[in-house]
């Protein structure tokens, strides 16, 4: 089942250079608790600071405003922005959850857009991703609102656009997308903070959005960026689903909160099954390139 073509001989770096991108979105919530401003403000100053942060790093970008930069850039600008609307408008729980039916829309997408048909590891996995997600959060969905559970999902078709567009570019340079999301997220989310209270500026909260610009956001990209490059846009999106495993983490270490047992188990089916989905396919992907010298015939 799926594509026959091997992947990228960086495939194990990449894949590991993604479950670092979900490592570092994850510290969103812990710093994000740092500042006391509204979202749009915050998205606003973290998407400055790591636009700055990202600029310094590549130095000469190169910007060929083509399709897939382009789209990739907005993808990933709607993304953030949706997300941040969701948030408020209805549950934590039922933003990230609703969200994360990513890795379905991004299957369907890599299918038709980049002819990237996920292999069955790959569909197993986002069952039982899926499944880690509910026992996730279970107890803390309903409430909210229709409007930003639909939002929600928006999100999620957007961020899975965000991964297909980053993989269309896999043999040029994807991290100038993220570069010109960043700019595109400070211009509308400065805008619409124009509107609102004005923040109120501390040395907690100057800390909390240089962690948030540089290390959870601007790290994060330059990571993702040359982790798709090696990986399938469905992998891509199914390691990503580590990052909330990470949350129960910085909630223990730093606000002394013990997760649950739903949590733990949750935590432990999504890690499971990103692991030993990775580890398949490397598998196959090893046999494939035995046989493409002509050593062994694949299965």
């Amino acid at each position: 089942m799926g594509s026959m073509e091997a992947k990228h001989p960086g495939a194990g770096l990449g894949a590991l250079a993604l479950a670092a991108t979900a490592f570092f979105w994850s510290l969103a919530g812990v710093f994000i608790k740092l500042v006391d401003w509204n979202p749009f403000a915050i998205a606003c100053a973290r998407s400055v600071v790591a636009a700055v942060f990202m600029a310094a790093v590549i130095r000469k970008p190169r910007f060929t405003f083509s399709g897939a930069q382009i789209g990739a850039a907005v993808s990933s600008a709607a993304t953030m922005l949706m997300f941040i609307y969701a948030n408020k408008a209805t549950s934590s729980a039922n933003a990230i959850l609703l969200q994360y039916g990513a890795p379905i829309y991004t299957g369907i997408l890599s299918a038709l857009l980049i002819k990237e048909t996920p292999r069955l590891e790959h569909i197993l996995g986002f069952v039982a991703v899926a499944g880690g997600m509910v026992l996730f959060f279970v107890g803390d969905m309903g409430g909210g609102s229709l409007r930003g559970d639909l939002v929600a999902i928006a999100s999620g078709v957007s961020f899975s656009f965000y991964y297909v567009f980053m993989r269309m570019q896999k043999d040029g340079s994807p991290v100038e997308s993220s570069l010109l999301a960043h700019a595109i997220t400070a211009v509308v989310a400065g805008l619409v903070t124009l509107f609102l209270p004005a923040p109120v500026i501390t040395a907690k909260a100057v800390g909390a959005i240089l962690g948030l610009g540089v290390l959870q956001i601007g790290v994060a990209s330059l990571l993702f960026a040359w982790g798709i490059k090696r990986v399938p846009a469905t992998e891509g999106i199914l390691i990503g689903g580590l990052e909330p495993v990470f949350n129960p983490l910085w909630v223990f270490l730093f606000m002394g909160e013990r997760p649950g047992k739903n949590a733990l188990a949750g935590g432990a089916l999504i890690l499971c099954a990103v692991v030993v989905t990775s580890l398949v396919s490397a598998r196959r992907d090893a046999r494939l390139a035995e046989a493409a010298k002509g050593t062994i015939f694949p299965s």
